[in-house]
């Protein structure tokens, strides 16, 4: 019985018509970066007092200036306290200009904001003095719909689909990321947002399994390496969009409206033709196969296209197998921790762009670029020192990057501009260990379960990491020390995990031991003549698949 894979080969594993399907995917990529980080250049520092209006009943002949130093008390500095004002008063002009006005209170009647300032998040919700946490609440809320839209879009494509769950999530983006532009109330963009966010889970996990089920083995890494460096491109186009669109209503239209154009994919987008052999719809992959053979001007023998049946998928374990066995059980605990502490330390220094004393637009265009050789760089330190170095390392670095900042004076914002990108330069290349490490460290059978259990994790820490910022209101070292504390302890731990550079992977959890002993026994064993190595061309294609 010939399996799809054998078929792929004859099709071509990067012809054009792989190509193509990779061009596909990339556009995608350039909206998930601007949804995941619009919202830093949405809600500007703008400068606001306490509406005094009041007083313009009994004064109305008053200057601005004469308002202000009536009603608003002043702070150590002297300059206009922004969240509080003197209590009203049924006074006449001249009292309140003789005796003065003591009694404050919080603004009760809203706040004014500079005439010449762009409409911004801020400005139309007044997300300032006690609602200013709205910010940070409402990442976090956009973070709550990635981990739902991983929930729900995941198994929905391994039911209805790739194709339908990828045109379903770019609707879904579309309505309402363009919807975000015209709400009236805060609430309801929290409620927009979350959507957003879950249909951005959607696309960027179907779409790249769309693609690097058509792609060859060989060519899985430069297709995924590509897609990831589009996710930086698309931050640094951010950067230039959000400096020329400074009304964020336009600037979520400019932002969303774009993928409304990829409608045409209802037309291009193929059907992955693993998915279609393993549901047994055989007639519908022979056509989409010999479609994607014509694109590529192969032919496929027809020996092989009637021997094609369905494939048989072996059962994945349960998550409580990763429990179960000692070593299973302390790769499971320390992937996890650092699956989390990657995304914390990743999404505290990214989200955090608006702090660091220089002009954002040039910091979030620095973050992006940065990302680039931080991946491209990735492949080679795995090769040359390993998983668990490199891992250990990064994360280490990460920390010490951000424990670092918390040292340096505010007036230094080069500096600490300069150790941020740094550290998200860091950060982003063991994100990329990250996912080559786990696939690498969990056996066959649970393997998918093992790497889906360190992403739910990864997206935990997403969650967190925006409420972990709404503590520099106690002290500003207290996020970024934090942010620093974890990936060093995660960093730490990896020193207890095995080495899997140039071992075989493990099919199951039976011996109960981690690769590297694995592999150990088995070279001794082949080199006596009894056993044969054991890496899977299943297995070695997912591995390839996770590279980046």
């Amino acid at each position: 019985m010939s399996g799809v894979g054998d078929i792929l080969k004859a099709v071509g594993e990067f012809g054009l018509f792989q190509k193509w399907l990779v061009l596909l995917t990339l556009f995608p990529c350039l909206s998930v970066a601007f949804h995941q980080f619009c919202q830093l250049f949405m809600v500007p520092h703008v400068a606001h007092h306490c509406d005094t209006s009041w007083i313009r009943a009994v004064g109305p002949n008053l200057t601005e200036e004469e308002q202000l130093n009536l009603t608003l008390p002043r702070d150590a500095d002297g300059a206009y306290e922004q969240c509080s004002m003197y209590s009203p008063v049924d006074w006449d002009l001249i009292s309140i200009m003789t005796y003065g006005l003591n009694a404050t209170e919080k603004c009760s009647s809203g706040w004014v904001y500079p005439s010449a300032q762009p409409p911004s998040l801020l400005t139309e919700f007044d997300l300032v003095c006690d609602r200013k946490d709205l910010n940070a609440i409402s990442q976090s809320i956009y973070m709550v719909g990635l981990f739902l839209g991983a929930m729900i879009f995941g198994p929905l494509s391994d039911r209805i689909g790739r194709r339908p769950v990828i045109l379903i999530s770019v609707l879904l983006q579309g309505v309402f990321g363009v919807g975000t532009a015209f709400v009236p109330h805060f609430y309801v963009y929290m409620a927009f947002r979350c959507v957003v966010g879950a249909s951005v889970s959607g696309i960027t996990m179907t779409i790249l399994a769309l693609a690097t089920e058509w792609v060859g083995v060989s060519s899985r890494p430069k297709a995924v390496l590509i897609s990831h460096c589009c996710f930086a491109i698309g931050q640094m186009i951010l950067a230039g969009l959000s400096y020329g669109i400074r009304n964020w209503r336009l600037l979520e239209i400019a932002g969303s409206a774009p993928i409304f154009a990829l409608f045409f994919y209802i037309w291009v987008l193929p059907e992955s033709a693993r998915w279609l052999v393993t549901k047994g719809r055989i007639e519908e992959a022979k056509k989409v196969l010999q479609k994607a053979a014509s694109i590529n001007k192969r032919t496929i023998p027809p020996r092989l296209l009637e021997q094609l049946k369905p494939e048989t998928q072996t059962k994945s374990g349960s998550t409580l197998d990763l429990f179960r066995k000692k070593h299973l059980r302390k790769v499971t605990l320390i992937m996890s921790c650092t699956w989390f502490v990657n995304s914390f330390v990743y999404y505290g220094l990214s989200l955090n762009v608006t702090n660091f004393g220089l002009d954002i637009y040039l910091t979030q265009l620095a973050f992006g670029a940065v990302e680039i050789p931080a991946r491209v760089g990735c492949i080679f330190t795995l090769q040359w020192f390993g998983r668990k170095k490199t891992q250990a390392v990064l994360l280490l670095l990460s920390g010490l990057v951000c424990l670092i900042i918390t040292g340096i004076p505010e007036d230094q914002p080069m500096a600490t501009t300069v150790l941020a990108i740094i550290g998200k330069f860091t950060a982003s290349a063991s994100f990329s260990t990250s996912y080559v490490y786990s696939a690498e460290l969990f056996p066959t059978v649970i393997r998918q379960t093992g790497v889906g259990l360190c992403s739910m994790s990864a997206r935990v820490a997403a969650i967190i990491a925006p409420l972990i910022h709404l503590l520099g209101q106690y002290h500003r070292a207290i996020p970024m020390a934090i942010f620093g504390s974890a990936p060093v302890v995660g960093g730490l731990l990896c020193v207890l995990l095995p080495e899997t550079r140039g071992t075989d992977l493990v099919d199951d959890t039976e011996g109960g031991r981690p690769p590297a002993e694995v592999c150990e026994n088995a070279n001794s064993s082949s080199e006596n003549g009894h056993v044969k190595g054991k890496d899977g061309g299943q297995d070695n294609e997912y591995i390839k698949t996770t590279h980046f």
